[in-house]
């Protein structure tokens, strides 16, 4: 009781035996409130505390049971490290538990003042942004921490916020060597996210750094939404990077420079698949302002496919002028076989494919080749539809062979397309003559009925709907001499 002031004051009357006792309950409500805090603050902080040791417990674990690196093992520690030590600062998981709308105006409010300080979005409509800053997210990166190593697929964007970024290059010796660095308002990972190439360079952090992370897919998606703000996205970087070039030559440096490539090399790199992208976009002013700098319009991507692939398979039409005007190749093929004559017609861009066609160099052999590959593969996919535009708009011959000296009816044939040999004889095109190089009596199959890949039906007798009547062999003349002297000959019969 003399703890919380029993007996400190003696009471003389009712009035101070009253004041005593309240007295004494309020020290002794206070003294409980104080120690119950202060036992409050020390069981989190031990509580902590506890989960900071066992986290780093489980790591350690984790390190030494697979036998980890040494500069590995310190990544692990130091981010186990920093999300303890900012776990608080950190409200990315708040932030998701929102409702949509109300998440789109916080990150709006949070993000979109760093977002247009980054050079690609100048002049980017606030309504992109929106939707893009809707989709960052918040990360604290450790010192030293390597946040997209070089080769690795072009998945995600970073804007820095706060903090310091290097780009690390590898030499041929197996070392490094420090290019340059990033600090707030920098960006780093657009340029191989909008040329869809492999990271060419290691981006590390040099102090804390916080970022704002975005997936790529999610920034191509809403440049395709929007077609003018994906122009001024693909402008912005072409333009940096034209100025970077310069700034970075008169100092001696070379922009993007790897042991591995020299200063031209890497510059044509960058450009040819930027060149790429436009086509793939549609931007013909700057697909001109690369091609007047030089650069070649064949180029090609991993898969084969050329600025002219694209823009024919895409529809832009004045991409596929500016590529022919300096100097395009109709001719050249992707892996898959397929020309920019076949990317066109197949995405039924039927005013590209004509565009292309009058710019073959025609003679008569080459054209009937051209013709022959493209019938040929209409009729390996099956497209119908393409070979109805080639046969009745464009008025192709199927007579026509490819460059392999096939015929689109043997090669649907062969593939048991049904309805692309029945559109080949309605249209009167069956062939007598082998679509082999020998000499051979020409003949005709006769059957009754369809023969046996026309038949679909199963007639009942368990052999799957196929005919057991063989067709009958009618030898024709060589030649059209030999048929009108056998047709005189019946005349005079007659």
């Amino acid at each position: 009781m003399t703890t919380v002031g029993y007996g400190d004051l003696r009471a003389e009357n009712t009035r101070e035996r009253i004041f005593i006792t309240g007295y004494m309950l309020f020290n002794l409500g206070l003294t409980a409130y104080l120690i119950g805090n202060m036992t409050d603050l020390v069981v989190e902080s031990a509580r902590r505390t506890m989960e900071y040791r066992k986290s780093i417990e489980v790591a350690s674990t984790f390190v030494n049971r697979n036998c980890l690196p040494r500069r590995l093992e310190e990544q692990v520690l130091a981010y186990m490290s920093l999300r303890f030590q900012a776990e608080r600062m950190n409200q990315q998981r708040f932030i998701e538990e929102l409702p949509k709308s109300i998440r789109r105006r916080v990150c709006r409010h949070l993000f979109l003042p760093a977002v247009q300080q980054v050079y690609l979005f100048k002049d980017v409509s606030i309504g992109t942004l929106t939707s893009l800053v809707s989709k960052l997210r918040a990360e604290y990166m450790p010192p030293r921490e390597e946040v997209i190593l070089r080769k690795e697929g072009p998945d995600e964007v970073y804007i820095i916020v706060s903090g310091e970024v290097e780009i690390v290059s590898s030499t041929t010796t197996g070392g490094e060597s420090r290019l340059d660095g990033l600090s707030s308002g920098d960006m780093f990972g657009e340029a191989a996210a909008l040329c869809c190439t492999p990271q060419r360079f290691t981006f590390r952090t040099k102090v804390l750094s916080q970022l704002l992370r975005l997936k790529t897919a999610m920034l191509l998606e809403a440049m395709r939404i929007n077609h003018h703000d994906s122009v001024t996205i693909i402008n912005n970087f072409l333009r940096h990077y034209k100025v970077s070039s310069k700034i970075m030559e008169n100092d001696n440096m070379v922009p993007f420079h790897d042991d591995e490539f020299d200063e031209e090399e890497t510059k044509m790199t960058v450009n040819s698949y930027s060149l790429l992208s436009l086509a793939r976009l549609g931007n013909a002013f700057f697909i001109e302002e690369l091609l007047k700098e030089g650069l070649d319009p064949n180029i090609g991507d991993s898969k084969g496919k050329t600025p002219l692939h694209i823009a024919a398979s895409k529809g832009h039409k004045e991409c596929v002028l500016v590529l022919l005007r300096y100097g395009g190749n109709v001719h050249l093929r992707d892996v898959d076989g397929n020309t920019a004559l076949w990317e066109a017609i197949s995405s039924n861009h039927n005013l590209i494919f004509g565009i292309l066609l009058s710019h073959v160099n025609i003679n008569s052999n080459e054209i009937q080749t051209i013709q022959g590959d493209l019938l040929c593969s209409a009729a390996e996919q099956n497209n119908l539809r393409v070979m109805r535009e080639l046969v009745r708009v464009h008025g192709f011959n199927v007579h026509s062979k490819n460059r392999r000296g096939n015929l689109a009816l043997g090669l649907a044939m062969e593939r048991n397309h049904a309805e692309m040999v029945h559109f080949l004889v309605a249209n009167g095109k069956l062939q007598a003559a082998s679509t082999r190089d020998y000499d051979c009596c020409l003949r005709v199959n006769i059957f009754m009925g369809h023969p046996d890949f026309f038949r679909r039906e199963d007639d009942g007798d368990g052999d799957g709907g196929k005919s057991k009547r063989f067709g009958k062999l009618i030898k024709l003349p060589s030649s059209l001499e030999e048929l009108k002297s056998i047709a005189g000959i019946h005349e005079k019969n007659k």
